[in-house]
């Protein structure tokens, strides 16, 4: 087998991420295709080869699968690489993900562990309370394009008008600046070249509340008068109402959504969501779960998780605005979070305030520094990293405090499982493991563990 030679079989199951394992029996090995789904008969063609193991490029699925029994539900799939399984009906892609959480899961836990599944989200579409579109072209020269990018590709923009992942406000709003921006005829920022204004539009709305926050997001390097566009978002028909509409300066080399500047152009830079009968005030950075609903489920299974914490001290480590800190604070004697973005803490400090909580306290640091300062030591933990787990050399100072139980919440299987090895080490079993869906037709789900500690 080597690279350029074309094969064709059928993806047997898909493993985490997005990994299609197809069997070639000529060569008596599995091939990695990406982007694919269970039963579909594929063609590809072998591009590199990783750690031993052979990697093929999708071209063509030659018959679909069985269990694609669903018709697209947007004009841009399968083109769009924002979500893959829409054409599976819903409890198959739950089943799916069951088996890429117990095949990782199975090889990473030592000894016994209850597996209670995957929670489906109570919404499968319209769930996510923020969207980062991209402006772009389709094809090179093309009209302008403002949606999300093609799969495989990091150039090519898909104008995603009827994004079903997103409530119909957002794609409403989508198509009123993409047509004011078109009429103008306005430039759009080359990664490549660095040239260009339009970078992306970040939409945030609250699944509860319904207010909604917009963020262009531009270069400096032309100046437009933004006050027209503005008074045609407000006049927009929408189920939900917009509360600020923020021009956010960003000369970055870099494609990523960060503000230089940030100018209000009407209303306020924030807007507020509820959960669990909580209020959270967010900004246009803030980090919040993104899908309300399936953060619900999510928060009640840690509480569920973590069990009695009556006059107990509770570490919330990776706390981002301190949504489950104040969850928890309720039944605790004291919480105490501890997250990298200030922003972030600051937004906690100020909706626990919102709240009525005053036994959340929460400092702004690396987890790895902030320990050291702590005087307090925790009962129970709670971790709750980025994608790529914990830092290897903060996962030890957080099992030094000997805490009886830990639940790890993670969304990124793969990230848990190595961070299992130094956990069960250091003395600990894993009790449980189930999963929240809180992306729904994509390939993420979020992990809960529930750890303890063997007694000595």
């Amino acid at each position: 087998m080597k690279k350029g030679q074309i094969f064709e079989g059928m993806i047997e199951r898909v493993d985490f991420p997005n990994k299609g394992m197809v069997f070639i029996p000529e060569e008596e090995k599995y091939v990695i295709v990406k982007n694919g789904i269970p039963g579909q008969k594929v063609r590809f063609v072998i591009n590199k080869f990783k750690r031993g193991n052979a990697e093929g490029r999708l071209l063509e699925v030659l018959s679909p699968s069985p269990l694609e029994t669903r018709k697209p539900v947007c004009s841009i799939f399968p083109a769009c690489g924002g979500c893959m399984y829409q054409t599976m009906p819903y409890e198959e892609q739950v089943k799916m993900k069951e088996g890429q959480i117990r095949r990782i899961m199975d090889e990473a836990v030592k000894g016994s562990y209850v597996f209670e599944g995957v929670k489906a989200s109570p919404k499968e579409f319209g769930y996510r309370n923020k969207m980062e579109f991209s402006f772009g072209d389709e094809y090179k020269d093309g009209p302008l394009s403002l949606g999300l990018h093609k799969k495989g590709s990091t150039y090519d923009i898909l104008t995603a008008a009827d994004c079903r992942l997103v409530h119909a406000d957002m794609n409403k709003i989508l198509i009123c600046v993409l047509d004011y921006f078109r009429a103008r005829n306005t430039s759009y920022y080359k990664k490549m070249q660095h040239t260009g204004y339009l970078r992306h539009l970040l939409l945030r709305r609250g699944d509860s509340t319904g207010e909604i926050l917009v963020n262009l997001v531009t270069t400096t390097q032309e100046e437009h008068d933004l006050a027209p566009l503005t008074e045609r978002l407000l006049k927009l028909d929408l189920e939900g109402r917009i509360v600020g509409i923020l021009h956010i300066l960003n000369d970055s080399l870099a494609d990523v959504v960060k503000s230089d500047e940030t100018r209000i152009l009407c209303g306020q830079d924030f807007f507020y969501e509820k959960l669990l009968g909580l209020e959270f005030k967010i900004t246009p950075f803030s980090f919040f779960q993104p899908n309300t609903k399936g953060a619900e489920v999510l928060y009640r299974t840690v509480r569920e998780y973590i069990g009695d914490i009556h006059g107990m001290t509770v570490f919330d480590l990776f706390s981002g605005t301190g949504t489950i800190s104040q969850v928890l604070a309720p039944i605790a004697k004291e919480v105490i979070g501890v997250e990298i973005v200030e922003e972030a803490v600051k937004a906690a400090q100020e909706n626990a305030a919102r709240n009525g909580i005053s036994n959340c306290k929460f400092i702004a640091g690396d987890v790895f520094q902030v320990l050291d300062t702590v005087d307090k030591k925790p009962d129970v933990i709670v971790l709750d990293p980025p994608r790529d787990g914990i830092h290897p050399k903060a996962l030890p100072k957080i099992l030094k405090y000997g805490v009886d139980r830990i639940v790890y919440i993670s969304c990124k299987m793969t990230s848990l499982a190595r961070d299992l090895e130094m956990i069960q080490m250091a003395g600990y079993k894993v009790e449980k493991i189930t999963a929240v869906d809180q992306f729904c037709e994509t390939v993420h789900v979020e992990t809960v563990a529930l750890i303890t500690r063997n007694p000595v």
